[in-house]
């Protein structure tokens, strides 16, 4: 039976990847609480514990505003631990996929990001992630182990702690009006999706048994939902879809306003889509829209709340 290491399995991607990944083998997964990403020796003994046939990484450090100012925590979870992992693939001689961020890029282009444009962080977490892609690549790359690095952005989705979907659903019932940033454009792309892109990455990888080489995918890939769409759009179709589907909602207005009005510690990226036509390559079915993804999103977060009895959404009937 091929074994596949999940380390954070507990996040909003990782929770879609127990489900994602379990038709390709049995999955060991491990959460924030069963493994520190600072003790890079315990990631060494849980790795070499495990000896699996694939690692998938998708634990990082993702308060961009507080790794401003708890910027070793955010390097050693999002740099140096992804590294460490990545040696102790090229010990196993064993695939490792790993997830990265738009916020590689310092948001000075006006057209999508290609895998190969120049990276630039502005911000101590765009900086931790970028060290962690570096790290992975000089670990594999001397030694033909083969990874994937996938950048993705925005990212929202039904498990795992709050994200900007919960965020807005939570204000838009305490609220009648809201102020949100329109000149920050991206993709908002949903945590299933991403799941799916990486179960189907990891089957390519797991091909080697059949004489296949996975060297050959080793790379950066780009994945995100279709589209584009500032922090405001995204919240305006938010509340459109919730209401649709008869969330009760108190919120009357949006009102979109620049980033100077709403300072951050940390600095973001302008524009950050993602061009995604290199892993579009390797999918079964182009991306869907965002505003798709997130209406398929919003369907299962209310019938996944109320089988549990645990929201306060409750559809009206």
């Amino acid at each position: 039976m091929t074994r596949i290491l999940l380390i954070g399995k507990a996040g909003q991607v990782g929770h879609e990847l127990q489900q994602t990944l379990s038709p390709l083998g049995d999955v060991m997964g491990v959460a924030r609480d069963e493994l520190d990403l600072t003790e890079f020796e315990q990631i060494r003994q849980t790795i070499q514990n495990a000896q699996p046939d694939l690692i998938v990484n998708a634990a990082a450090y993702t308060a961009v505003d507080k790794a401003e100012t708890e910027v070793e925590r955010a390097q050693a979870t999002n740099g140096t631990a992804p590294t460490v992992m990545a040696e102790e693939a090229r010990s196993l001689k064993i695939p490792l996929i790993h997830i990265s961020t738009d916020y590689v890029f310092d948001g000075s282009q006006s057209t999508p990001y290609t895998e190969t444009d120049p990276t630039n962080p502005i911000g101590a977490y765009g900086e931790s992630k970028l060290a962690g892609e570096v790290g992975i690549q000089r670990a594999c790359e001397d030694s033909s182990t083969p990874y994937a690095i996938l950048r993705t952005a925005w990212v929202y989705g039904t498990y795992g702690k709050g994200n900007f979907v919960k965020t807005m659903l939570r204000l838009g019932k305490e609220r009648e009006e809201l102020r949100v940033v329109a000149d920050q454009i991206g993709t908002p792309t949903w945590s299933a999706d991403i799941a799916r892109t990486i179960a189907t990455l990891s089957h390519q990888f797991l091909l080697e048994a059949n004489g296949h080489d996975p060297v050959s995918l080793s790379g950066i890939y780009h994945f995100t939902n279709s589209g584009a769409a500032s922090w405001y759009d995204f919240a305006v179709a938010i509340f459109e879809e919730a209401q649709a589907l008869d969330l009760p909602l108190k919120i009357k207005q949006v009102i979109p306003i620049t980033t100077p009005e709403y300072p951050t510690p940390a600095k973001r990226p302008a524009y950050s889509v993602l061009a995604c036509q290199k892993v579009g390559k390797l999918l079964p079915a182009p991306p869907s829209h965002w505003r798709q993804a997130l209406r398929q999103m919003l369907t299962e977060y209310i019938h996944a709340h109320e089988s549990a009895h645990e929201s306060n959404y409750s559809v009206r009937r």
